[in-house]
């Protein structure tokens, strides 16, 4: 491959890495890149665990042996057992070594020892390939793991200036690794609320629109948990603001405790005092079960006054539904209706009888009377 050819192969790896959404495509596409670039019929991506020394396989694209999954669950090599991998993981990288790659063959490494066999090299043989080229991939000045290539049996052997090649491309590959990172912890930042830990209002929106989709879709079950915790402003006033933090993230562990109970369900502060718990697929019954657990250790929590709980669930008597705003009002309208009882206990929409106050309440139009309404639900229990 000439200069001009590789220059391509290169901008076409770091263009397919950009392009990437997410972690899991992004590995795909060094991996994919590199096969190309080299000429490869089979590529791997894997990191090395240092806690659990060793290294484990992110993807496997090409022409994969049988066994091998693009995206494997758990194949992973301890790294004591190859023995080259050990020298450069505690011996070169360790003591700011230079990554260079090699090549091995299926007869040993190419400019290796008469009769030498390792785990890599029987693995050529068992999967039928003839040579393969491993190029270390260094991320923050730490050895992150290897970028594996290979060609079948038969193929021409890779040289010294493919190792070389293989070097700058896992050069590539790192650079795009550290890419992914910084999207992924700016998107994980957009969906995160900072105090809690939880996901925030955006996340709630995004994942609930998907929710009502899906039932309008299937049939799924959709619940939504809204609540507002109680006596945060008296907290504020009289034991100040970290206090009042801390009681913020005390509940937003009890929420995300109780959250737990429900197979994937979303723990969510709204913002200020507010909270939620979005469930998809769990029995609207096992719902309301977790949110009265929320209630009762909400109730035993240092400070504040417990909290006031609603639900709404696509699988109570509250009408079809349409949208997420529908969804949200009526689980809203719930909760507000819990403030002004002042129980300790989730109201539940649809469960009043047929001419149900909550549900009439989310359906009224804005503007006929609704705030009027919600207000007089809060009444003197209004914080």
């Amino acid at each position: 491959m000439g200069e001009d050819a590789r220059l391509a192969a290169v901008v076409a790896l770091a263009q397919g890495m950009a392009a990437a959404h997410g972690s899991r495509e992004a590995w795909r596409a060094a991996a994919l890149g590199a096969c190309r670039a080299l000429g490869g019929s089979f590529a791997a991506l894997s990191v090395w665990e240092r806690e659990l020394g060793r290294l484990r396989v992110l993807v496997n694209v090409g022409e994969r042996a049988e066994g091998e999954e693009e995206f494997p669950d758990d194949e992973s090599y301890p790294v004591h057992q190859f023995a080259e991998i050990t020298e450069f993981l505690h011996e070169r990288w360790a003591g700011g070594g230079e990554p260079d790659a090699w090549v091995e063959t299926a007869e040993g490494p190419a400019a290796g020892r008469p009769g030498y066999v390792h785990q890599r090299v029987a693995a050529l043989r068992r999967r039928g390939r003839g040579c393969c080229v491993v190029a270390p991939v260094v991320l923050h000045g730490r050895a992150w793991g290897e970028l594996y290539v290979a060609r079948p049996a038969g193929e021409p052997v890779f040289g010294r200036g493919d190792a070389d090649f293989a070097t700058v491309l896992a050069a590539v590959v790192a650079a795009g690794l550290a890419q992914t990172e910084q999207l992924e912890e700016v998107r994980r930042l957009a969906f995160t609320d900072a105090l809690t830990g939880l996901a925030n209002r955006r996340a709630v929106d995004a994942r609930l629109d998907e929710a009502v989709e899906r039932h309008r879709r299937e049939g799924a079950t959709v619940s939504l948990v809204v609540c507002d915790l109680n006596g945060l402003k008296r907290v504020n006033d009289t034991h100040g603001h970290a206090a009042g933090d801390r009681l913020l993230e005390r509940f937003g562990s009890v929420l995300s405790l109780c959250g737990a109970m429900l197979p994937g369900a979303l723990a969510a502060r709204l913002g200020g005092d507010e909270f939620c718990l979005l469930a998809v697929g769990p029995p609207a019954d096992a719902v309301v079960g977790a949110a009265r657990e929320l209630c009762r250790r909400a109730g035993e929590l240092e400070l504040g006054d417990g909290v006031a709980c609603g639900v709404a669930s696509t699988a109570d008597p509250i009408g079809p539904v349409r949208s997420a705003r529908r969804l949200f009002r009526l689980a809203d309208a719930a909760q507000y209706r819990a403030k002004a009882e002042g129980t300790d206990r989730p109201v539940v929409a649809g469960r009043a009888g047929p001419d149900d106050p909550v549900v009439r309440l989310a359906d009224q139009p804005p503007g006929e009377g609704g705030d009027g309404e919600r207000r007089r639900f809060r009444g003197r229990h209004a914080p």
